[in-house]
């Protein structure tokens, strides 16, 4: 999402600066900021606007589409056309069947070249691009950890077999050759996981699939991860951040339209044991549960883009997060840390009271 975008940007900053009542980039998480409000309920629908939606459990979560249409049967064929691609998705990349493309790659690429599809190069190409530019930090290797996780059965790896696995965890360990498309792994014991990228693709791919049928405002989310294309005819989308310890309880409310959100959290895969919350979002360094954050949402254009990079500030923790935030241009972060506040990236900051009240002047 660009940053100060026109026509919400500056009611956006106004609401910041009346919830958080200081110049501190960090509050509680218990505040709501409604970005926006004043213009959602001064516009309202169109009276033939028709709204479709469905939900359906694929990837190991709830997928929904809502979508504007005037054709019941389009939207409807519109609607399982998103449906029909996400289960491709999951066929092709789910480390949990061991028929899925990306099995294949973990079954034998540590002995030699796999040939793999062309999209599947592409996302692996595009998962290392994260890699280098987080230091590591973003690393689809951490399944040679994280497989030793049970978060079902509650069970978590000892120390001895996280430091058997560990050598296993390291982006530089996967080898693409570009002439013969595959893939292959320089170290025994590597497995790769798509989790942390695979759900942003396939949002992407949802709204794509919509653009080409002639849908212009939609929404498709699977789990965390959401992709908006135009506005709910009028207003903006609202789209609500979790409090990631008050049950389903809203921590931030943002205005979106023409953007992606994702949010990675503590809260989603996770089990408790002697006091100690084991999640799933690992530390490529340590091959246990980063411990910086509770919640990491990040707005930018793409749905691939901010599902990676909400698992990578997830894991660099608020401080070193926010820097690499602040480095990529449209990209923005709100961060709910470890005890529970707030901290969001400058393009969502509040002014300083001068700026208001130059803005604020006729």
């Amino acid at each position: 999402m660009p940053r100060r975008q026109e026509g919400c940007g500056r009611i956006k900053v106004m609401q910041i600066q009346r919830s958080c009542r200081k110049k501190s980039n960090r509050c509680s998480a218990t505040f709501t900021l409604i970005f926006g409000l004043v213009f959602t309920l001064a516009v309202c629908p169109r009276a033939d606007a028709k709204w479709f939606d469905a939900e359906q459990a694929i990837m190991g979560t709830a997928i929904r589409v809502e979508l504007w249409s005037d054709n019941p049967q389009h939207a409807e064929e519109a609607i399982e056309a998103v449906m029909h691609e996400m289960r491709r998705i999951d066929d092709q990349y789910s480390p949990y069947r061991p028929d899925s493309e990306l099995s294949r790659v973990n079954q034998l690429a540590a002995k030699e070249k796999v040939p793999i599809s062309r999209e599947f190069f592409a996302l692996i190409q595009r998962a290392l691009k994260f890699s280098r530019l987080s230091d590591g930090a973003f690393d689809v290797t951490f399944a040679s950890v994280g497989y030793l996780y049970d978060y079902r059965k509650k069970r978590a790896p000892s120390q001895k077999q996280i430091d058997s696995a560990l050598p296993g965890v390291n982006y530089r360990n996967i080898k693409l050759a570009t002439t013969s498309q595959s893939i292959r792994f320089t170290q025994p014991g590597v497995r790769i996981d798509l989790g942390g990228i695979a759900k942003g693709y396939a949002v992407d791919r949802g709204i794509m699939i919509l653009q080409d049928l002639g849908i212009t405002h939609a929404l498709v989310t699977a789990g965390g991860d959401t992709r908006i294309m135009g506005d709910r005819r009028g207003r903006p989308w609202l789209t609500g951040i979790r409090d990631p310890r008050q049950g389903k309880e809203t921590a931030v409310l943002l205005p979106l339209t023409d953007s992606a959100i994702s949010t990675s959290g503590d809260y989603e895969r996770y089990f408790i044991r002697d006091g100690v919350r084991f999640h799933h979002i690992l530390s490529p360094d340590t091959g246990k549960p980063a411990r910086g954050s509770r919640s990491v949402s990040v707005l930018g254009p793409d749905a691939t883009t901010t599902d990676a990079l909400s698992t990578t500030v997830f894991v660099l923790g608020p401080k070193k997060g926010l820097a690499l935030i602040e480095r990529l241009p449209g990209i923005e972060a709100i961060i709910i840390d470890a005890k529970g506040l707030l901290h969001y990236s400058k393009g969502l900051q509040p002014p300083e009271p001068a700026a208001m009240d130059r803005a604020e002047k006729p």
